[in-house]
Parts: C-alpha cells; structure tokens; sequence
C-alpha cells in the first residue's frame, strides 16, 4: 500500500536531469529545450515516444522465464547503428506521430500485461527517453503497480543520469558493443563509446555489483547482466570486450554473449556486415568467455533465425 510520504520520482528525476532547462540525460547533452518542441540527436519531443509494448518471451531466462516480461520499446534511439535490427523504430528519420503516447495510455497498457501475473517490466532504449520513462514508472506507484525495472539500453548511458536511476532501477540490462572507438565509429556514428560506456558500466556495477538476486519463481529481481553481440568480422573486438570487463570491472559479472546477428537491409551490400557470424567465429569468443571464468548465457548458434522483429505487427517477435 502506497503512504502519504510518498515521493514522485518523477519530479526528483526532472530536477536532477535539468530537462526543461535543456536536455542533458544521455551522453550528446544536446541542451535542447524539448517541452518547447526543440529536436535533439534523438529527434524526440518532452512526450513520451513509444513503438511498441508487449509481453516478450525472447530474453534471457531469469528475466523472461516462462511467462516473458512487458517490454517497453522507445522510439528512436542516441546511437546509430547502421546494422540495428530495431531499425525500423531506433533511426531517428521522421516524426512518426503514432508513436506518441500519453503516460496514462502507456500505463494502461502495461498493466494489462502486469495483470497477467507478469511482475518484471523493461525499458528498451531508454537512454534519450528518461524523464519519459520516469513519468511512466511514477504513473504506476501512483496506481499501486511496481514491478521489477529493467534498464536494457546501448550502454551508451549518462553517469550522471544512471546515478539518479539508483534505487529506481531493479536490473541493468546494458549492452557493452565495442573496444575499438574506430568500430564505434564506423558502425554506431560515435568516437568515444568506449570511455562512455565503460563509465556507465562501473556506475552500474557500483549500483548493483556482480550478485544476481532472484525470487521463489526464479526471475531476477535485482542485480546487472551485460549482453555483448559478436559481430562478423570483429571477434577480436569480442575478445577485447570480454578481457577489459574481466580485468577492470568484475570477472564475477553474468555476461550474455549473442550470436543473433543477422544482416538487416540497410547493411546487405556492407561488408562484412552483410553476413552472418561464422561457428569458428562465435566459438572463438565463447571459448574466450570460458577462459575468463563468466557466469552467463551463450546464444545458439542459429540464434539469428529466431530473433528477426517486424514493428508493423502488435508483437514484433511474434513469428
């Protein structure tokens, strides 16, 4: 039961952020006024810019299970990864006016899906998107829901922004993409991922360190799992990724090591984007994730048949 000294995160989160003073949430701090319409790097307005909500069965284990978790997806997104498979929704082209989405609407409908016995909510995307994301989650204590959150983002997150997420957020779900800055570059339109990345990911770990904490059901309930994608051609960027986090952050971390990877159409003439990790590939950093002693998840091979979204449909992983 919800009391009177109950704070709206929300206003705390806005203060912190300066949001109406001018964007500064994610790493770009496009300073751009977007309660007066003004468009950053993520081409986003103060409303919340949602593509899809739905019950999603395709993560890993202990956050999916066997009932799946309500996952938010954000439009747009403040990287661009020119291989994205969201790309339908992350690319920052146009203003798609039915993505917007009041915060009662977005809140009606994750509760339909909470209703189903579902307890574990996630925010795809959410970095350019966190005062949005917490209104929403304010919008839900107020109406007695509070689900386990789950942070899943690029990694290309704010240090300041995830320290005032500390305590809103139940799970870290972030992506670590490259080591090479040259990768980055090339792939994503950043030249500095690494140092951002690596700061967000000590900020999490300070916030939650290496323990995953799970309930009688089996689901986590807190704790950080960093998910990495082997891209063709860039094992030996794996392999980098996986040393540093072992040797500067924890080796106790859990990792989730990807082989989903499938070439979209926007990469289909991009070498060598423009095909599917190899088995010796995708065993090269298993085999690299072994060595270092990391709890974890290790993708099928044949992950990438399985993992193909369609934002046209309600469910876009339904087959």
């Amino acid at each position: 039961m919800m009391n009177c000294t109950f704070v709206s995160i929300y206003q705390f989160g806005m203060s912190m952020l300066t949001y109406k003073e001018g964007c500064s949430c994610c790493p770009r701090k496009c300073d751009v006024r977007k309660d007066s319409l003004e468009l950053g790097f993520c081409n986003t307005t103060d409303h919340p810019m949602i593509s899809s909500i739905f019950l999603h069965n395709g993560e890993e284990p202990i956050i999916s299970g066997n009932k799946g978790i309500c996952n938010v997806f954000f439009a747009h997104c403040n990287l661009r990864c020119v291989y994205c498979q969201n790309y339908q929704i992350s690319q920052n082209d146009g203003f798609e006016e039915s993505w917007l989405m009041s915060v009662e609407t977005a809140a009606d409908r994750i509760i339909e899906i909470l209703n189903k016995g579902v307890n574990l909510l996630g925010f795809v995307s959410p970095s350019h998107q966190i005062p949005q994301m917490l209104r929403i989650v304010d919008e839900l204590r107020l109406r007695r829901y509070k689900p386990i959150i789950v942070y899943n983002s690029n990694g290309y997150d704010s240090v300041s922004t995830l320290r005032v997420l500390e305590g809103i957020v139940d799970v870290y779900l972030p992506d670590f993409k490259y080591f090479s800055n040259d990768l980055a570059r090339e792939y994503s339109g950043v030249t500095d991922y690494f140092e951002v990345a690596s700061k967000a990911l000590r900020e999490m770990y300070r916030q939650k360190g290496s323990t995953i904490l799970l309930g009688d059901d089996g689901l986590i309930e807190s704790g950080m799992v960093v998910r990495h994608l082997v891209l063709p051609g860039s094992t030996d960027d794996s392999v980098s990724v996986l040393e540093f986090i072992a040797d500067e952050i924890s080796p106790s971390l859990h990792i989730s090591l990807m082989s989903q990877y499938y070439p979209t159409e926007k990469v289909c003439n991009t070498f060598p984007l423009n095909r599917k990790i190899s088995k010796s590939e995708y065993l090269k950093v298993v085999s690299k994730l072994e060595v270092l002693g990391f709890k974890g998840w290790i993708q099928d091979i044949d992950s990438s048949d399985l993992y193909r979204p369609d934002f046209n449909k309600k469910n876009p992983f339904s087959g």
